[in-house]
């Protein structure tokens, strides 16, 4: 067979090949996917519907303490944990809520220890960590990996956005409405309706907005009658 035919012969078996792998990659992500009815689903304390978490995930441990709302998606190489190990027995549960409608980048990671509380409508870019417990240092003669901080409760408020690489440390509380900047390392509170950005983030800028009064006409039709 002449070398040109040959090449051809190669060319399609490598196409062939590659249509091959690729169809077999989106058939496992679509079927290693993670949601409600599934067997993985079923170990979270609340998974709700339409809510998926992508294939592949990274870690995930001790899931009966997280709960997820509805239409909320973890993206691909996700970390979603309560604790340290598996098996390990919390203090509180839940120890991680996460709302309706949200949207978790690729590479990101939730790890809770106590409390983590995200509202609804909370986007994220890729590769952002979200934690409530550190590490110490003060003892010179233990490793620093040996070392834990007393855990501190984390909150992010509904219809925020946290740009790629962001870090939330423990402590901290993010109002809603809230934009953070890329890369970002939240230590303290960011008030509502502002835009923060830093290591550690600071606001730079922010909306005075008054929150509507409670809608109270049902109570008064009630009252008149």
């Amino acid at each position: 067979m002449p070398n040109t035919a040959r090449r051809r012969v190669a060319d399609r078996a490598k196409r062939a090949a590659a249509e091959l792998v690729q169809s077999g990659w989106e058939l496992a992500v679509e079927l290693g996917a993670i949601g409600p009815t599934t067997r993985r689903g079923r170990r979270f304390g609340a998974f709700g519907e339409h809510s998926v978490i992508c294939f592949p995930a990274n870690a995930l441990f001790n899931e009966q303490y997280i709960h997820i709302g509805e239409g909320t998606m973890f993206g691909p190489q996700m970390t979603l944990s309560a604790g340290m190990v598996p098996g390990q027995s919390m203090v509180s549960d839940p120890v991680i809520t996460v709302g309706d409608r949200c949207l978790f980048g690729k590479g990101s990671g939730i790890v809770g220890h106590l409390r983590i509380e995200i509202g609804d409508d909370v986007w994220t870019g890729h590769h952002v960590y979200i934690t409530d417990q550190n590490h110490g240092f003060e003892d010179l003669t233990r490793p620093i990996s040996e070392q834990v901080m007393p855990e501190r409760p984390v909150s992010i408020g509904s219809g925020s956005w946290l740009g790629h690489g962001t870090v939330v440390l423990p402590g901290s509380s993010i109002g809603r409405h809230v934009v953070i900047g890329a890369n970002s390392v939240v230590t303290q509170d960011i008030p509502p309706y502002s835009i923060a950005a830093g290591a550690p983030a600071k606001v730079l800028r922010r909306v005075e907005y008054d929150e509507p009064a409670p809608d109270d006409s049902s109570r008064s039709s009630a009252e008149d009658d």
